[in-house]
């Protein structure tokens, strides 16, 4: 025999981004607000800058040098 009211009521609700879509779905929480959905997401519209790894290594050698400095023997202190 199946249990009573456990579960949620679901309503409908308007999800609102900040960039102006309106998505019109069902959930329990109701109406909200988000800062960014799937039409205004950089990932998703295309406009994701491509970041290059190339040089990043010799950037955090440079920047941390001083925390590793090397001895006579060429070994890590």
């Amino acid at each position: 025999m199946p249990k009573k009211g456990i579960h949620p009521i679901y309503k409908k609700a308007t999800i609102t981004c900040a960039c102006g879509n309106v998505v019109e779905t069902y959930s329990t929480k109701g109406s909200y607000t988000v800062d960014i959905c799937a039409a205004c997401h950089p990932f998703y519209t295309g406009k994701q800058k491509v970041v290059r790894a190339k040089g990043r290594v010799e950037k955090f050698n440079q920047k941390y040098a001083k925390f590793f400095k090397k001895d006579e023997n060429g070994s890590d202190q």
